[in-house]
Order: structure tokens, then C-alpha cells, then sequence
């Protein structure tokens, strides 16, 4: 709706993942990630004693820059996966470019006042994700309440299968199904960026009892090289500077994340 791919490229996008996800164990194995490192088909790294795990499998994939990629981990198979995952990346490119200018002019700055803080070098990270059927929806969580750390997330969520929550207020929100949407969350870098000003929303991912879900997000991350502070235009008297400049912050934020804390909170002045 309104971002320029066509509904039979998503449909082709969703038809893949699900696809992969219904290979055999062994014919996924090929893909699998080691240990160490991020990409690659598996479940969540295991970082301490006492981590909560998702109820997901999951492939992640650094799809941008093309010399970040890791094709090793890039599926064969379903055939033309990784064709048109290299083409759904340089299409989400256009997307990205416009919605940063359209978010600057939003409040008024240089429409390329994001975009010069997400930088040339900015890293864009794809997640397939599946949800299995869970016989403990009450207790087991498909992901655990966080905010992301990228600037924006792209979303192609599931056709059919709601899950994905919002917290507002206290209280959790159920994400509508709207087809043909690639839904928009904006990151923590975003709202550092912006001063405050736009929030970047505690989410959540619920099982379900009887149905699998999948979804695909891509997390747009500003270039390692980059400072992310608030815009020079959104500091003023009436609104003093909310946070510091950061670095590298995905790296401080996959470590809260595990432990389930706001990495926002140490970005705070």
C-alpha cells in the first residue's frame, strides 16, 4: 500500500519464505548458522544461563552492502530465493530513501537531513521468520517484548495469522492484517535522531495453538561509521537535547535485547 512493490512481488516474497521453511530439517542445515555468528537459519544465540528463548525459527541474512553479504547462508533452495531476495533489497532501497526524506520534511528539516546520519554504508538485515504451531500459547512467547534498534523495519508480515503486538499505555495492542502492507516500525536510532519526538514501540510477537505464522522484517541499520544524534533542528530551549551521540548501537542493543532490557535507557542523557 503506497510503497511501490507490486502485491505479486510480495506474494512471491511470503510464497518463498514459506517454502524454506518447509524443507526438510536437513535441506535447511545447509544454511545453518555457526557459532558466532548472527546470519545464517537457526534460533536465538544463547548468551547467558538464563535467557528466555522465542518460540521461532528464523534465517537472517545481511543483505546490504552486497560486500556484506555472507552468500554461504543464502538458501539454493526453494530455486530463485536468492534472486529475488537480491531484488526485494534493491527495491526496500527506494522505499527507504523516500521515507526518510518524507520523515525530515515532516518536521520541517532538510529532506536529507536522515539520510546523511543513516549514511551510504548503511546496513539492512533481513529475518524470515516462522512461528510453529505453539501448545502453549499462555506461557510461550513467539518474540519477547523489545523495541528495535535499526533507525526504521520494514515488515512483510503474515497473510492470514495475526500475532504481532503493540504496547501502549500499559496495555497490548493486536496489529491489524492489512494485505499487501509492508508495515513501518520506526527504531530506536529514529527516535535518537529525532530527538524524542517520534517513539520507537515496545513490541511483541504471541503463538498460536493451531497455526504457523511467518513474517519477514528487514532492519535498516545506520553505517558502523556513523554518529546518530538528535537533528540539529529538533534541539532547542523549549526542547533541550534527550540523548547522547551513539555508535554502533545494534551491538549494545542485541546484548539488552537477550536480557530483556530498553537500550533507549542508556542512550538517555
Amino acid at each position: 500500500m503506497n510503497h511501490g512493490i507490486t502485491e505479486a512481488f510480495l506474494d512471491k516474497i511470503y510464497k518463498l519464505t514459506k517454502q524454506f521453511f518447509a524443507l526438510p530439517t536437513e535441506e535447511k542445515h545447509k544454511c545453518a548458522r555457526e557459532t558466532g555468528n548472527i546470519q545464517g537459519y537457526g534460533n536465538d544465540m544463547i548468551l547467558s544461563d538464563n535467557q528466555v528463548l522465542d518460540w521461532i525459527d528464523r534465517l537472517f541474512l545481511t543483505t546490504y552492502p552486497e560486500d556484506k553479504r555472507q552468500l554461504k547462508f543464502w538458501p539454493q533452495v526453494p530455486v530463485g530465493f536468492s534472486e529475488t531476495l537480491d531484488e526485494y533489497t534493491m527495491k526496500q532501497r527506494v522505499l527507504i530513501e523516500k521515507f526518510f526524506k518524507a520523515m525530515a520534511r515532516s518536521l520541517e528539516l532538510e529532506e536529507n537531513c536522515f539520510l546523511e546520519m543513516y549514511g551510504e554504508n548503511a546496513v539492512m538485515n533481513s529475518r524470515f521468520n516462522f512461528f510453529p504451531p505453539c501448545p502453549r500459547p499462555d506461557k510461550v512467547i513467539g518474540i519477547k517484548p523489545h523495541a528495535d534498534g535499526s533507525a526504521i523495519t520494514l515488515l512483510l508480515p503474515d497473510k492470514d495469522v495475526e500475532g504481532l503486538q503493540f504496547l501502549k499505555d500499559g496495555k497490548w495492542y493486536k496489529a491489524p492484517i492489512v494485505p499487501d502492507t509492508i508495515l513501518i516500525t520506526l527504531g530506536d536510532q529514529m527516535e535518537i535522531m529525532s530527538n524524542g519526538i517520534y517513539k520507537s514501540p515496545v513490541h511483541r510477537v504471541v503463538t498460536n495453538r493451531e497455526k504457523e505464522r511467518i513474517s519477514v522484517a528487514t532492519f535498516c541499520v545506520p553505517g558502523l561509521d556513523k554518529e546518530i544524534h538528535p537533528a540539529d533542528g529538533l534541539v532547542t530551549e523549549a526542547r533541550p537535547r534527550l540523548y547522547k551521540t551513539v555508535t554502533k548501537y545494534v551491538d549494545l542493543h542485541y546484548k539488552y535485547y537477550q536480557q530483556g532490557r530498553r537500550t533507549i535507557e542508556a542512550a538517555l542523557i
